[in-house]
């Protein structure tokens, strides 16, 4: 295992690059590097997920001085160039999990972008229309790629701290301001299921930007780091940082 002290983790979703961001971001890539050891970008990378923003985060994120990763949100994948975007952070030193997990100083990460379906009592069943069992299909498969990465992390690392980013929510606590009618768009409790079960110390989600900053699911810490909650919880750098 690798030995890990205190690591400062900076998180922040929703950042929402356009092509006319260019110089907007180095500073707060600069700041984020004096105060953390790791950032978390949690989804919405880009606007409209072109691969123009992509190629303007990727010229921001050179003032970066620490390791960053994210997973990819719903905007990222609005054009179908998802895999483009991809490629063309990853070329540029940043991680981007799907499915996969990663160890930096001492900490696993494990990230998806998770899907909709709903939370508690309320969470969507798999019946009825084609279409329906789709949908939650689609949340059943991303929350066991999840938990395959963090199972990925407790085999090859024992007693590893686990960190997970998730774009969608997995608890509704984090979703709470937003407008109830469109609670299954903005995440699934299937979502939360690994972060218990595989002793998760914190999740960092975005998406839903009038929501609530923290929740808990079974003792494990999850945080809606979307850039417009930040701002509103005072956090006026535009990042949170947790310390493990």
């Amino acid at each position: 295992m690798e030995e890990s002290t205190t690591v400062r983790v900076a998180a922040v979703g929703d950042i929402h690059v356009r092509e006319t961001d260019k110089g907007r971001w180095s500073e707060f890539f600069k700041k984020v590097s004096n105060q953390a050891d790791v950032l978390i970008i949690a989804g919405d990378l880009t606007d409209t997920g072109d691969e123009g923003e992509a190629q303007v985060l990727a010229e921001e994120l050179k003032a970066c001085t620490i390791p960053v990763l994210g997973v990819l949100g719903n905007h990222d994948y609005e054009k179908g160039r998802h895999k483009l975007i991809r490629q063309i952070l990853q070329s540029n030193g940043m991680h981007i999990l799907d499915g996969e997990a990663l160890v930096i100083k001492g900490v696993g990460f494990a990230g998806v972008k998770g899907f909709g379906g709903g939370f508690g009592k309320h969470m969507l069943s798999m019946f009825g229309e084609g279409a329906m069992k789709a949908f939650v299909q689609e949340a059943v498969d991303e929350a066991l790629h999840l938990d395959r990465a963090l199972a990925r992390l407790d085999q090859e690392h024992e007693n590893i701290k686990k960190i997970a980013i998730i774009h969608y929510a997995p608890i509704q606590a984090t979703v709470v301001g937003e407008p109830e009618q469109i609670y299954p768009f903005l995440g699934s409790s299937r979502l939360a299921e690994p972060l218990s079960r595989r002793n998760v110390v914190a999740a960092f989600h975005g998406h839903a930007h009038v929501g609530t900053l923290e929740g808990d699911v079974d003792g494990v810490k999850v945080f809606n780091v979307a850039k417009p909650i930040l701002h509103k919880a005072g956090y006026d750098d535009g990042f949170f940082i947790f310390e493990l």
